[in-house]
């Protein structure tokens, strides 16, 4: 049965969707629908709301759609698991809260890109500074009045010292903010914690605006195509628990999925590689061979040390202790509790050739996988390391005309000679910081890869065994006019079609250097003005870092 019909029906309430509601809903006269399908974050939820409680809601069918790769062939045949949050917030609800925005030149690099030119960082800073209120203080590079909360990490635990010596020690610097002047170098991160709680998107943009009578939000509501008059879309069919399928109209459809589940609702609608979809008996609307290809990632391991002495994070974690911990950030939002772990990193070139940094670092005080296994020993500390702008492409494409049947993600990790080489000097820099004198009161060997693992070869055929993703699966319906985009930068038109718009991290043309969800916020800031019509704010030109070659 046809229900109401709305301005604009907006597939997906995570991290983008939850932003575009927000701002598109601000006109009372336009009605807008949000379908998510996963559950609500109920308020009560511990394990969404407490920062330290991350590792629970990933692999946890209650939380997360619970995605694998198909056996990656560079990675032993693997399979690698994709937590996504199937929650409302989506994956800002189940994340590790880490906001970078990217370096500068990740989008001097989209903007060179056919059609791409007003996305260059210019025209992109004014909606990173919309979206944030920086606590570390607002200028001419951050935000201060924004409805996302950036907390910086405190940092000050010995280990977390220790770490700042040792970089500096190797040879690498501070800088003030990763987010501001300069992103090269070591800093405490900013993350999307406020008063000791996760700020999800939907928390931060969602929630406070939801007594508005022109925005409805529906959970458990499983959208199974985008409905097409011609070359028009015109609404959504969906599902609600195991009821009759039904469908909504919509002057505009808003696909906010994220990087898998846009392109493959696309496909299932008749939107893609014609030929593909033909083979799978689904009728054509628009032949769009880009859609479900181009897919980046980041891919990363773990380098652990033992320490010698007890002053890791690892007494939090244990059973006993855990009602302590659980109840002074019940009452206080204070203590272990009230931290991602994630409080510090940063950002180096693996070779002076390189032009801006292209690995990222995360130190946690504490030896632990993300599903919270832990080596044995107690106390320990690692780095989280892995190359930013690898050239591996992969593809997200549909296998059944079922929507309840997950794509087949192909990464292609670790398939190039370029990207391979960075992992060897990835590796090597991590274990130059970790052995420097700053950590000898502490260090009492390497846990992972362990010492036996010293060749480059050595180094790749570990990364083939233990690398997992990052998280961060992005670019299957990236913007641009040239061969192989989906979408127009200009409008977030699917190319083609009328009335069918995406905005998510599938729009990237290329994966930025850090964690992707300050990215994909600010394209969906940008993305409501272009949808409105409404006079973009003036480009901002400001100074950046650049590195200054020897040679040069």
């Amino acid at each position: 049965m046809t229900q109401d019909r709305y301005d604009f029906v907006i597939v997906g309430g995570g991290s983008a969707g939850s932003a575009l509601a927000s701002r598109l809903s601000v006109n009372p006269a336009t009605r807008v629908l949000v379908l998510e399908a996963g559950r609500p974050d109920y308020r009560w939820d511990v394990f969404i709301h407490m920062p330290a409680a991350l590792t629970f809601p990933i692999g946890s069918r209650f939380y997360d759609w619970q995605y694998q790769s198909e056996p990656e062939p560079h990675l032993n045949g693997r399979r690698i698991y994709h937590a996504r949050g199937k929650v409302l917030g989506g994956s800002s609800s189940i994340n590790g809260m880490i906001f970078q925005r990217g370096n500068p030149m990740d989008y001097q690099r989209w903007a060179a890109d056919p059609g791409m030119a007003d996305w260059d960082y210019a025209h992109c800073l004014p909606y990173f500074k919309r979206m944030e209120t920086c606590l570390a203080g607002a200028d001419e590079y951050r935000g201060g009045d924004g409805p996302l909360v950036l907390e910086r990490g405190p940092a000050t635990s010995e280990l977390f010292q220790a770490f700042f010596e040792a970089v500096q020690q190797a040879g690498y610097p501070l800088t003030s903010d990763v987010n501001g002047f300069r992103q090269e170098g070591f800093a405490a991160f900013d993350r999307n914690i406020h008063r000791g709680r996760r700020l999800s998107a939907a928390r931060a943009y969602l929630h406070p605006v939801m007594g508005r009578p022109n925005l409805d939000v529906t959970c458990r509501a499983f959208v199974t195509r985008i409905l097409f008059e011609g070359k028009r879309a015109v609404g959504v069919e969906y599902r609600r628990g195991g009821g009759a399928p039904r469908r909504v109209r919509a002057g505009e459809v808003i696909l906010c999925g994220g990087a898998i589940n846009s392109p493959q609702l696309l496909q299932l609608s008749g939107v893609g590689n014609a030929a593909e979809l033909a083979a799978l008996g689904i009728g054509v609307v628009a032949d769009l061979p880009g859609v479900g290809e181009n897919l980046q990632d980041h891919l990363e391991v773990y380098v652990q040390h033992a320490a010698k002495l007890p002053v890791s994070v690892a007494p939090a974690l244990k059973w006993r202790n855990r009602p302590m911990v659980g109840a002074r950030w019940l009452f206080a939002r204070s203590g272990p509790g009230a931290t991602n772990h994630f409080e510090a990193g940063g950002f180096v070139r693996s070779n002076d050739e390189v032009a801006y940094p292209n690995l990222m670092f995360h130190f946690l005080p504490i030896a632990i996988r993300y599903d919270g296994s832990a080596p044995a020993g107690g106390h320990g500390y690692q780095v989280h390391i892995g190359p930013m702008y690898s050239d591996s492409r992969g593809t997200v494409k549909i296998t059944s005309a079922d929507p309840a049947v997950h794509p087949a993600l192909r990464f292609n990790y670790l398939s190039t000679a370029s990207d391979r080489r960075e992992w060897a000097e990835a590796i090597a820099i991590a274990r130059d910081i970790l052995s420097q004198p700053a950590f000898a009161p502490y260090n009492a060997g390497e846990l992972s890869p362990g010492p036996a693992v010293s060749t480059d070869e050595q180094v790749l055929d570990w990364v083939r065994r233990d690398a997992e993703t990052a998280l961060h699966p992005s670019c299957t319906c990236k913007m641009g006019t040239g061969e192989g985009s989906v979408v127009d930068p200009a409008s977030m038109r699917v190319h083609g079609l009328e009335g069918l718009r995406v905005v998510d991290a599938s729009v990237m043309p290329y994966v930025t250097n850090g964690n992707i969800y300050a990215p994909v916020m600010m394209t969906a800031e940008k993305a409501a003005d272009l949808i409105l019509g409404n006079t973009p704010p003036p480009p901002e030109t400001v100074q950046f870092y650049r590195h200054r070659r020897r040679d040069g």
